[in-house]
């Protein structure tokens, strides 16, 4: 054992329980940006590209990930675009000015081939609608157009381009941050509260099985949060499911031990959200509980400044393609440990995004694939993390940073996998110096032994992934023991962790 800790304490029981975890809170995101499509997951040329197109060496990691559902084809780029392009013969499809950024659009992928990759994915689709240019009318037909039968125009012409069978896409995004300046179509909250609430009916009249997401605010900073989420939902608390949240973090300030404490931003966006969503639900004195749908999070700062360098117009640039340091997976991991946390509201989530765009798997065109830093805390949490989120009694000590006080230097989230008689804890030590050396009471879990221990660790904190070159990867060498029902673990400074536990 290391003699130089500072100590935490952690109280985990069974009984203590937040919610069962919704599998789609490991989902992801491929817009019709950059790279993440074309030389993303679809590269024809590829020598590892089926009939589809599909770069398989993509979709084995994309398998790897297990990643339960994928939103598409926007973000921005649906606030602007014509379903109708990327359906039928490929020869006969335009191409198009792609206003969200500046680039051309050559719709060689569309709804039919998405939903043809995400079944090789293994994943869903959650799909959104345009309310920027368009609305009520465009919303209904691809809904129509995906998931009804037959014997109506839009279910026929699906059938005519090869798909006898309806998609049937469960979820849906009511547009896409509406509030926003940036978007082509932006609204008032008014406005797209009234538009939302009436696309949504006309979708349920479609097809009364969907679910639906309503536009949060685009960030929490955005100068009308959370005043847009409460005057939105007076128009469609009772039509949708879910509403959206998006944010991303940065450390442009190169200020570590700052940069960690962000995902308490996060927890303070989440817990906000739900009070307003509570609000709503009083003021109407509704019986529906509104869940969150965090659908875009992730880091996203290093690629700015060289996508203002991108010629206009061009097809498939290499846009927001982040190289991620060893610090951004820390962060990743804690942000995944606050959605845990908050499983009994948010109940999906996709990091933005899946390939090439701000993104944890990078590949070559018409050469390697590799794993970005922050694919490992995803990955091992989407694979481990899987069942009911316990609610961890946490003692630790903290610190102070530029933005946030009484940061605790323990970031942690317990799952009890009940079928598998596992448990798992996933824990950061934002300490930037010492071990933490953490005791876990886990006496409710009686003939439970360590299993593994992985650690995600480096000396340097801006440490990086590239092709070929594998800087930052786990090990499982941490150390963990059980005594007397207590798990006793060291996790090394500045570390990302998971510790699992089998009962013998």
């Amino acid at each position: 054992m290391v003699k130089e800790t500072v100590k935490a304490k952690i109280v985990v029981d069974k009984e203590s329980q937040i919610s069962e975890i919704d599998k789609r809170i490991y989902g992801s995101f491929i817009e019709h940006l950059g790279r993440a499509v074309y030389g993303g997951i679809y590269e024809p040329e590829h020598p590892s590209a089926d009939e589809n197109g599909f770069r398989q060496d993509v979709l084995d990691l994309v398998k790897e990930l297990q990643v339960p559902i994928v939103r598409y084809p926007g973000g921005n780029m649906v606030s602007a675009y014509n379903w109708e392009d990327g359906v039928g013969p490929r020869e006969e499809r335009p191409s198009r000015l792609e206003l969200a950024w500046r680039v051309t659009e050559t719709n060689q992928m569309g709804t039919n081939e998405f939903v043809d990759w995400a079944k090789a994915a293994n994943s869903d689709v959650m799909m959104a609608v345009n309310l920027g240019t368009r609305g009520i009318d465009a919303a209904r037909n691809l809904l129509e157009y995906c998931n009804h039968p037959g014997g109506t125009y839009w279910s026929d012409l699906r059938k005519s381009h090869g798909y006898e069978q309806p998609h049937q896409i469960k979820t849906w995004c009511l547009g896409n941050e509406m509030d926003g300046p940036w978007q082509v179509g932006q609204k008032t909250a008014h406005e797209y509260g009234r538009l939302a609430y009436e696309t949504a009916k006309a979708m349920r009249l479609v097809d009364p099985e969907i679910e639906l997401v309503t536009c949060g605010s685009s960030n929490s900073d955005m100068p009308t949060f959370p005043s847009w989420e409460a005057e939105t939902l007076e128009h469609t608390y009772e039509v949708a499911d879910y509403i959206s949240l998006h944010q991303y973090y940065g450390n442009r300030s190169g200020d570590t031990a700052n940069y960690l404490a962000k995902s308490m931003d996060m927890e303070n966006f989440i817990e906000t959200v739900v009070a307003t969503c509570d609000y709503i639900k009083a003021k109407k004195r509704s019986k529906k509980k509104m869940h969150l749908s965090f659908d875009e999070w992730n880091v996203w700062f290093h690629s700015n400044e060289q996508d203002k360098e991108i010629e206009p117009w061009t097809v498939a640039p290499p846009q927001l393609e982040d190289v991620y340091t060893f610090e951004d997976a820390l962060l990743v991991g804690s942000m995944l440990n606050t959605m845990l946390r908050h499983s009994d509201r948010v109940k999906v989530a996709c990091m933005a995004q899946l390939v090439n765009v701000i993104a944890p798997i990078m590949t070559e065109n018409g050469g390697a694939v590799w794993k970005q830093t922050i694919f490992y805390p995803y990955y091992y949490t989407s694979v481990y993390g899987r069942g009911v989120a316990l609610q961890p009694l946490v003692s630790s000590p903290k610190y102070d940073s530029k933005d946030f006080t009484d940061v605790p230097y323990l970031d942690t989230a317990v799952v009890h996998n009940e079928e598998k008689e596992e448990v798992v804890v996933f824990a950061t030590n934002r300490h930037l110096s010492l071990p933490l050396e953490v005791n876990i009471d886990a006496r409710s879990f009686e003939g439970y032994e360590v299993v593994e221990h992985v650690v995600l660790e480096n000396e340097d904190v801006k440490a990086i992934n590239i092709a070929g070159q594998e800087n930052v990867k786990p090990h499982a060498n941490g150390e963990s023991k059980m005594d007397n029902g207590n798990l006793v673990s060291i996790f090394p400074k500045c570390s990302w962790n998971m510790v699992r536990l089998q009962k013998k």
